[in-house]
């Protein structure tokens, strides 16, 4: 069965805070926020507007429209992206599918922090395979933005972190309707990083309490930042290759064979150290996504709709969808691009 890819959208805020923003506050100097982190710029949400719910439901819009496809077709909704969304506890799937007039779908959720992307694309084809529904919807969306704590020094990483929504049309034997075919897939887990990044307080080892709240423990940080980097250092690049040649393999392509690759955001040098490893050209070849940051499982779509607008990505091309996720998971799923 041939699975593609018939509609793409996306949402980003409209309020935005620069990277000479991000140094002021931060303490960092602007060179290094800007050209080392990559962020000239990225999307923030205002405290009462814009929940996870809200920017994805706006992206599925557009990608049902881009698909030409009614709501009421939709057999699936699934949501992959931040679990930092409108309510604890609580499915974000269901809201968004309720909002846009999904009803006769049913909804579930699927959590690989910012790997979610590619996973998501490989769940969906897989039921799409294999059971008696036709048409999924993959939407996600963060604004993780808001648990940054820009006085931290050991969250620094996390500086990047952006606010945004994607929505992917997915549909069984597209026939020409098909913007993209989804090939195959691959991941990978190193679970001995699962403690890296923390939220120290809000689960069930230190419930919220006033005490929680007045040592700040609400924010994300990295226990320990020297060691997670100094064991990430060697694992990464490797790890980021073989999700990549793996789903490569399986779908009857190799490096020579790729394009372009859509690839989550990260500290620029290692943005271009992953494509040149790839045997890709980061200028021509991706695109890095400074103007937005890190936006969770969103990179992906932001970074296919931007190739496309510049022309890096164009009918023919074989795509990657390439992304990390903490704790720490790889994951790669490829698609011919039909335009």
């Amino acid at each position: 069965m041939t699975v593609g890819l018939t509609g793409l959208g996306t949402y980003v805020p409209p309020d935005r805070i620069t990277g000479a923003e991000i140094a002021e506050i931060s303490g960092i100097p602007e060179e290094v926020v800007v050209e080392k982190m990559g962020v000239a710029e990225k999307r923030v949400c205002a405290p009462d507007e814009d929940h996870a719910t809200d920017m994805a439901a706006a992206a599925a819009r557009t990608a049902l429209a881009d698909a030409d496809v009614d709501p009421e077709a939709v057999d699936l909704v699934v949501y992959h992206g931040s679990e930092f969304k409108d309510h604890v506890v609580w499915s974000a799937a269901a809201a968004i599918a309720e909002a846009i007039g999904a009803e006769n779908a049913y909804a579930t959720e699927s959590y690989t922090l910012c790997a979610g992307a590619p996973i998501a694309l490989r769940q969906a084809a897989a039921q799409l395979s294999v059971e008696p529904i036709d048409t999924a919807l993959l939407v996600s969306a963060s604004r993780e933005e808001d648990l940054v704590d820009y006085g931290d020094a050991d969250a620094s990483f996390m500086f990047n972190f952006g606010s945004g929504a994607s929505a992917y049309v997915v549909e069984s034997e597209p026939g020409d309707r098909a913007r993209a075919t989804v090939h195959a897939s691959a991941a990978e887990t190193d679970g001995s990083f699962a403690g890296d990044v923390v939220m120290p307080a809000g689960g069930s080892k230190r419930p919220a309490s006033d005490e929680t709240v007045r040592e700040g423990l609400h924010t994300l940080t990295v226990p320990d930042p020297d060691g997670m980097k100094e064991r990430l250092g060697p694992v990464s690049l490797p790890a980021f290759c073989s999700v990549a040649d793996q789903a490569l393999e399986r779908s009857g392509f190799e490096r020579d064979d790729l394009d372009f690759v859509a690839l989550t955001h990260m500290k620029r040098s290692f943005h271009e150290l992953v494509l040149d490893e790839l045997g890709l050209d980061p200028e021509r070849d991706g695109y890095y996504l400074d103007e937005y940051g890190h936006v969770q499982s969103v990179d992906q779509a932001l970074a296919v709709e931007e190739g496309l607008a510049d022309g890096r990505l164009a009918a023919g091309d074989l795509v990657c969808f390439l992304a990390a996720g903490t704790g720490y998971t790889w994951a790669a799923t490829v698609l011919r691009w039909h335009g």
